[in-house]
């Protein structure tokens, strides 16, 4: 056979294998999502199993104790953090008419002096006032949502049972699996797939566990910074802008938005919020000059408009599935661009 017809052969293969593997992700997504979700966190995991073999310890008691060790973070974070954040939340919803309130007496005669604008703050004002009642309740309606994950109840006992005895048997079986994936690659292709899966490995790796150290730096360090600032609710704005961190600027512009309303209602004088301003500045350049560089490391290839667009596009097609398989995929995808684009530049259609 013509070898350029045999190559065409093969990509148009692989290009069918890879629409049957996406629909098949597509259909199975909601089953899938505490395989998936079990994988992520062993693939996270699993350098602590490794370190903990290297003190010849069983793998299967190494992974045994880590997975205690998540489930204890997990119970202390329901049952300490959690109830904060509810109190929070409560007292968030009462300023609610106090909210609607300034909006009328300070923001719109602004707006109407500066602009122009005729804002009617005061059918808001009233409607916030007469249903103040109702917004509580939905508010606090939310916080058990996430208590249960937000899902039914198929779903919340197969994260709440099913992710730990998936965690636990991908952590001690983890080499062993990436033994039998690696068999299975065809030979003429496998120095070339191992190279590929290494530089994954690698551009991954770094991100997913430096991103979460970052994001539980981050959000220990709103929290405390916004407490000294003399924020009410630093918590709940420090857990919030910290853990939102994962999507690139986002972070920042929720919490400074989040903390700028609850100052404006809570201090007497504005120029208060400057030490709250302040505090996000110190974060903003305590992130980009020494956590990311440090946690995250310089040689990731993950652009954030990238990392934005994964989570977007991969979210509105498989739901909080896609969330989760965004940034693997976007790290294949990467590094898979950079070798094809490598292989472009050496190509005669390049070059002639």
């Amino acid at each position: 056979m013509d070898p350029t017809k045999r190559t065409v052969q093969q990509i148009g293969l692989w290009i069918l294998l890879v629409l049957v593997a996406g629909g098949v992700l597509y259909g199975l997504s909601s089953i899938l999502m505490p395989f998936l979700l079990a994988a992520i966190l062993a693939y996270i995991c699993n350098p602590l199993v490794v370190m903990m073999t290297r003190y010849r310890l069983p793998r299967a008691f190494a992974a045994t104790l880590v997975l205690i060790l998540l489930v204890f973070l997990f119970v202390v974070l329901l049952l300490v953090v959690l109830p904060l954040l509810i109190r929070q939340v409560k007292g968030i919803a009462g300023q609610l008419p106090q909210l609607a309130t300034w909006l009328h007496t300070v923001v719109s005669p602004l707006l109407q002096h500066y602009f122009g604008w005729n804002v009617e703050t005061v059918v808001l004002r009233d409607w916030t006032v007469s249903h103040s009642d109702e917004i509580r309740d939905v508010l606090l309606k939310v916080l058990p949502s996430i208590k249960t994950g937000g899902l039914a109840i198929f779903e919340l006992l197969s994260v709440l049972v099913l992710v730990p005895v998936l965690l636990f048997y991908f952590l001690r079986d983890w080499v062993t699996l990436v033994a039998s994936v690696e068999r299975l690659i065809p030979r003429r292709w496998h120095a070339a797939a191992r190279t590929i899966s290494l530089e994954i490995d690698m551009v991954l790796g770094e991100f997913l566990r430096g991103q979460l150290l970052v994001m539980l730096a981050m959000a220990m360090f709103y929290s405390v910074g916004l407490w000294f600032a003399g924020l009410d609710y630093a918590l709940s704005v420090g857990m919030i802008a910290g853990l939102v961190t994962f999507v690139p600027y986002l972070g920042v512009i929720i919490g400074v938005v989040l903390a700028t309303l609850t100052g404006f209602l809570q201090f007497p004088e504005w120029t208060q919020l400057f030490w709250v301003w302040g505090v996000f500045v110190v974060a903003n350049v305590l992130e980009g000059s020494i956590l990311v560089p440090w946690l995250v490391g310089d040689r990731i290839g993950l652009h954030p408009v990238a990392v934005m667009f994964a989570l977007l596009a991969f979210g509105s097609v498989f739901g909080f599935f896609g969330v989760l398989l965004a940034l693997p995929a976007s790290a294949a995808l990467w590094v898979w661009g950079q070798h094809i684009g490598h292989q472009y530049l050496e190509s005669t259609l390049y070059r002639d």
